[in-house]
Formats: C-alpha cells, sequence, structure tokens
C-alpha cells in the first residue's frame, strides 16, 4: 500500500514538510521513490511516525530519535539501552521525589516560642553533625549564612536551620550535594516547606504522566518493531 507524505501528516495534524524532515532526519525509514521522484511511504512508515510521536513525550525529542535511529539502523540492542536509561532516570526521580517528601515530613518543627539567630556550633550540635559539614554545605551552596557585622561569624537564621535540618535529612538518604541545592532552591523559591508540598503533589503528577507516556511509547515501538 503506497501513502503520500500528506497521508502520514494528515493523521497526526503535521505538515508534509515535517514528515520529510523526520525521515531526512533518521527517525523515519528512507521511503521508496516513484520514477518522477516522489515519495511513497508504506504502513511501515506510518507505525514508525506513530512510535516517534508516542515516545517524544516520555523521553524527550533528542533521545525519540536516537531511539528511532538506532532501531532504524538495525541497533535494536542501542534502542533498548536508551529507554532502559530512560526508565532508570524516572526511577530515580521518583526516589527523590520520596526523600524530600519524607525528609519535610520529619522536619521537627520549631518548639516554644519562634527561634532566633543561632551561630555554627550549636547548630552543629542540634543537628549531631561536625561544623566542618556545615561549612561544606555552605561552599555547595546548600545553606549560606549571613556574617555577623562585628565579629564576622556565621549567623544562621530560622530558614537557614530549616534548610540546614532539611539537608541533613536528604544527605542521610544518600543524596548529593548538588541535588539536595536544588531541592533547597525549590523550597526557598516556595516560600516555605508548606508551600512546596503543592509544587511536590505537581511533581508526582508530572512523573505519573510521563511513566504512562513511557507505556505508550513503548507499545507504539513494539508495534513499529512487529511490522518493520
Amino acid at each position: 500500500m503506497g501513502l503520500r507524505p500528506v497521508d502520514l501528516a494528515r493523521e497526526h495534524g503535521l505538515s508534509t514538510q515535517a514528515v520529510r524532515n523526520y525521515e531526512e532526519a533518521g527517525i523515519l525509514p528512507p521511503a521508496e521513490r516513484t520514477p518522477s521522484g516522489y515519495r511513497v511511504y508504506a504502513l511501515r512508515h506510518a507505525a514508525a511516525l506513530r512510535a516517534f510521536l508516542a515516545l517524544a513525550p516520555a523521553h524527550g525529542h533528542a533521545t525519540a530519535t536516537a531511539i528511532m535511529r538506532a532501531v532504524n539502523g538495525d541497533a535494536v540492542e542501542e534502542a533498548l539501552r536508551l529507554i532502559d536509561g530512560s526508565h532508570a532516570q524516572l526511577a530515580g526521580d521518583r526516589r527523590t521525589l520520596e526523600e524530600v517528601e519524607r525528609a519535610l515530613h520529619d522536619l521537627v518543627p520549631p518548639s516554644g516560642p519562634e527561634p532566633g539567630t543561632t551561630f555554627i556550633g550549636p547548630l552543629a550540635h542540634r543537628l549531631g553533625v561536625r561544623p566542618a559539614t556545615l561549612r561544606t554545605w555552605e561552599r555547595a551552596g546548600l545553606v549560606v549564612p549571613g556574617r555577623d557585622p562585628l565579629t564576622g561569624y556565621r549567623v544562621y537564621t530560622p530558614a537557614d536551620v530549616r534548610d540546614a535540618q532539611l539537608a541533613h535529612q536528604l544527605r542521610r538518604g544518600g543524596h548529593g550535594l548538588e541535588q539536595i541545592a536544588r531541592v533547597l532552591e525549590r523550597v526557598r523559591a516556595a516560600g516555605g516547606p508548606e508551600p512546596l508540598r503543592a509544587t511536590l503533589r505537581e511533581w508526582r503528577d508530572r512523573l505519573t504522566v510521563r511513566g504512562r507516556a513511557m507505556l505508550a511509547g513503548a507499545a507504539a515501538l513494539d508495534a513499529y518493531l512487529g511490522c518493520r
């Protein structure tokens, strides 16, 4: 069955130029040509386009392109390796989300009146870490206290103490300093742990959407592999 570029394009609301671009990028296998040079596609080309458009939301455009190029180059194992990498990334993101949620849950609320500022020694004692650890976190941008203008001592505000507690919880969960720094940026941008909880719910929803997109992408790719 011969298909024109417009036949493939119409199914997905694409332009015929987009279909030609996908072929040139290796996302679609090469089309047959008529004696006059017109492209003629087959059902497998339609399946390839469906597979790519299903894979892109799950893996991103670049990875989806690499997957299709690998399949069209008879390197199915490489395509599966790329898919495994995306699944591993999603699983890692899910673990990070769970650790952040757990760390927020385990934050110790202040007892008594609102705490004031504190210094590195008392804060290290409170967390059960060495002052050197707090200095390491400071160099990594996790918790950056101000300085007393007269003594030059580090002064930790209540927000700094909160961030140090959260960093401590995440470190105990095995997360790296760069990863923790990104989490704390989210906390500060949200205005504290409580507003962040809504952001975490949105984050979880995005992970669910991506997980389901991976299922759809896998089904479409399997259908394409079956008709090659």
